[in-house]
């Protein structure tokens, strides 16, 4: 699926024009956003009694004490935590603390309360406010709920993570459930949202959506369905001949990945560029073609019948290396460039870019190539990629927990697949096979780059079905040849 992502700002910009234009009062629209989380606790937690909501000072609170509200309404038992006293709470909000109290719902200050011993918690500390550390009784709240065996669901967006950046105070809410409202914020599927967040369920409460967001959430479930049928009057020239660069001594498995996914995700051709000596007589792939080159002249000749070059599996930067990285630089027609090729080009930021590119840095590889550190990268992963890609050009595909696609016209997709256990050595060596086998079959290099990051994260998800640790590369490889298919294929 595809559905937008916004930051905190434009989500505030789209409540107000629910209340200002749309003439919904706010009051309503948190009530809705109380029935979404009540529904969820129905669905979720059917059996459970005893509920304990953790309230803060704003709208995210007033959204609890009407959950409280309403859960009491089912025959719960409720009963709130509060980090301030509800009478200081305003509008909106405090009408919802005012309904509460009316309700007869018990009460007490975090510094009176009694310790967790319910079924459930319902985070309303923060939301989406959050401007500074997670400090004082806050964070001694944060880490109640995080100590406790009872389930939890957080309202909006877990209390202490970013709604921009994904980035975790050090005190921040672990839920199992998140509920969020009126626009789906981009912190909650990269960084670390996916582990703060648990399940994320989105209702609209029945708000138009604002302005066109160019930040996209994707999977490879929707994006499968443009794939084209095959023409049976076809041959192997029509799906594309994918170039290698790498695979040096000891590294000649990263350069035979690459290669593997790309035949697997349907190239008509794949050939190994090697060093001499590098490779025997043969890969252990018959289908892969293996050539040890020695010079750019041998490189440009086979590069010619070539539909797209991926450079970087097991290159190293040695002499070799940056000869080969030198060439393909001359050369113009799609390139992936990846691992040590980013490493390479690192050294020379504002002397090379290009419009017909993938680079696929990984957060270490982020920071060579802005000069920065691997924290840096992770503070605000947004930022980076967007960096990335103004100074090299192309299409720039951030690596991690939610990987970021960035194309030259300010648009970013975000992977909602993948999973830990992806977190292993050929992983990269296998995306960027697949992103080159698709470009070689006639996508674009920004489609192809989004579509291959789904295509290998949805593959990665069904290697986990069969144990997420001791996971390897090459389990994706037999799940990407069925995947490759368009869903109605014969």
């Amino acid at each position: 699926m595809t559905r937008s992502l916004y930051t905190a700002e434009q989500t505030r910009a789209i409540d107000r024009d629910a209340i200002e234009r749309q003439d919904i009062p706010g009051l309503e629209l948190m009530a809705r956003a109380a029935e979404a989380v009540c529904r969820l606790i129905q669905k979720e937690y059917p059996e459970i009694d005893r509920i304990v909501i953790y309230a803060g000072i704003g709208n995210n609170a007033g959204d609890g004490y009407l959950v409280a509200c309403r859960m009491k309404d089912f025959g719960k038992s409720v009963r709130i935590v509060q980090l301030a006293s509800g009478k200081s709470l305003k509008g909106d909000a405090g009408a919802a603390y005012g309904e509460a109290v009316r309700a007869g719902i018990p009460m007490q200050l975090f510094a009176e309360a009694a310790p967790v011993d319910e079924d459930l918690i319902v985070d309303a500390l923060l939301g989406t406010g959050l401007s500074r550390p997670v400090e004082g009784d806050w964070a001694e709240a944060v880490d109640h709920i995080n100590q406790s065996n009872a389930g939890v669901v957080s309202v909006d967006i877990p209390s202490g993570l970013d709604a921009d950046t994904g980035v975790a105070d050090p005190h921040t809410v672990r839920a199992d459930h998140t509920v969020t409202f009126i626009a789906r914020k981009r912190g909650l599927y990269t960084a670390d949202g996916p582990d703060r967040a648990g399940r994320v369920s989105y209702d609209d409460l029945e708000v138009e959506p604002g302005d066109a967001s160019s930040v996209m959430l994707c999977d490879w479930t929707e994006i499968r369905r443009e794939l084209p049928r095959r023409r049976r009057n076809s041959h192997k020239n029509e799906y594309g001949h994918v170039l290698v660069i790498g695979g040096r001594a000891g590294y000649q498995g990263a350069a035979e990945l690459c290669g593997i996914a790309a035949l697997r995700c349907g190239s008509g051709l794949v050939s190994l560029i090697q060093p001499p000596g590098a490779s025997g007589a043969r890969s252990p792939v018959p289908e892969l073609m293996c050539h040890a080159v020695a010079d750019r002249r041998a490189l440009r000749e086979l590069a010619g019948v070539a539909s797209v070059i991926a450079v970087g599996p097991g290159l190293g930067q040695d002499a070799w290396a940056q000869d080969m990285l030198g060439a393909v630089l001359e050369m113009s027609g799609p390139r992936v460039m990846d691992a040590d090729a980013l490493r390479l080009l690192a050294a020379e930021p504002h002397e090379n870019s290009s419009g017909d590119w993938v680079l696929t840095p990984h957060p270490g590889e982020a920071a060579a190539l802005l000069g920065t550190t691997t924290a840096e990268i992770q503070k605000d992963r947004f930022s980076a990629v967007g960096r990335i890609q103004e100074t090299y050009g192309g299409v720039v595909v951030l690596k991690g927990c939610g990987t970021l696609v960035a194309d030259a016209e300010g648009r970013v997709g975000v992977c909602a697949g993948g999973n830990p256990g992806m977190a292993t050595a050929g992983m990269g060596d296998v995306l960027t096979g697949i992103i080159a086998s698709l470009i070689g079959q006639g996508r674009a290099v920004g489609p192809a780059a989004l579509a291959g990051t789904c295509l290998h994260a949805a593959a990665g998800d069904l290697a986990c079905e069969q144990g997420m640790h001791g996971m390897v590369a090459s389990d994706l490889l037999p799940h990407l040849r069925a995947l490759s298919d368009p869903p109605d294929a014969v």
